[in-house]
């Protein structure tokens, strides 16, 4: 049985390079949305319990929704971590309220704190600190809190990182007065030179929380590159164009395989990097997602 709890077949021993994907692979996450995860039938039968799963909240999406997404998660042997995106949320009222329904009816433990992607706030939110400063998450036992390992220009509007990087330097003072473990969740990336540079540098510069790197699940290129247009990805965007131009590799599906293995070469070299845990954005799919998961996955003894 894999770590993720698939069974398959015997295989060769793994290359040390296949052994380091494995064990970076280890305890990931996955990300649904209530409209995605009435396409699964049995959570439990495609992750192993106690997997964390990120439910999106995307504007416009009742709470009713997503409270029943998570109390569904949450019994079928989830670990349910709803997103809170500040900017759609009108007060501290309603904050209050969807806490008190995530805690009440599907005993929610983490969350995921967030501005939001909405460019026009609801009411008195705009970026995840003032949410994280009303105490609503007092008791919580993780908050995760978003990094941008290209930037973000709805942050950042000239390109740069200061904003992201100040927001970063406050969640990390956060961190030192909050009794809940916390890690910050990046958006999906394609290139590993690059994401390697942003965590380092993060850490000489004091951000000690460890990193949760996103990661695009297996799909279709055309719908990488029009969720990634989407998202605002940076740099690393031009590695799926680049492909898009190789016609060999156009009808192909991409995977996250060789970007996820250097991540984790990276990591078996180098110890004490950042990088603890991958986030899957199932873009592709949950059940593709989970497939590829299963097959690069380290099989128990």
């Amino acid at each position: 049985m894999s770590i993720l709890g698939f069974r398959r077949a015997a295989a060769p021993a793994p290359e040390p390079k296949d052994e380091a994907l494995a064990d970076f692979l280890h305890g990931c996450s996955v990300e649904v949305m209530p409209r995605t995860a009435e396409k699964v039938e049995d959570f439990a039968a495609i992750l192993p319990a106690g997997t964390r799963v990120y439910v999106a909240h995307i504007d416009g999406t009742p709470i009713a929704d997503m409270v029943a997404t998570a109390a569904r998660l949450r019994a079928e042997g989830m670990e349910p971590m709803p997103h809170f995106p500040a900017r759609i949320i009108a007060d501290r009222a309603t904050l209050l309220d969807w806490v008190a329904r995530y805690r009440g009816e599907a005993d929610v433990r983490q969350g995921l704190i967030l501005a939001g992607g909405v460019p026009t706030p609801a009411g008195d939110f705009e970026t995840s600190m003032q949410l994280l400063e009303t105490g609503a998450f007092t008791g919580f036992d993780r908050l995760h809190v978003a990094g941008h390992p290209e930037g973000n220009r709805d942050i950042d509007r000239d390109g740069g990182m200061k904003n992201v990087s100040d927001a970063l330097a406050w969640k990390q003072k956060f961190s030192e007065r909050t009794d809940a473990r916390m890690a910050i969740a990046t958006q999906f990336c394609f290139e590993a030179g690059p994401v390697i540079e942003w965590a380092n540098a993060i850490k000489a510069a004091g951000i000690d929380l460890p990193v949760h790197i996103g990661v695009a699940g297996p799909a279709k290129l055309q719908t990488l590159i029009k969720f990634a247009i989407a998202c605002g990805v940076g740099p690393s965007l031009g590695v799926l164009q680049k492909r898009a131009m190789d016609v060999t590799k156009l009808l192909l599906p991409y995977a996250p395989t060789e970007f996820v293995s250097e991540l984790a070469w990276h990591k078996a070299a180098n110890p004490d990097f950042n990088i603890e845990s991958v986030h899957i954005f199932p873009l592709g799919g949950i059940k593709t997602s989970a497939t590829w998961l299963s097959e690069h996955s380290k099989d128990e003894e």
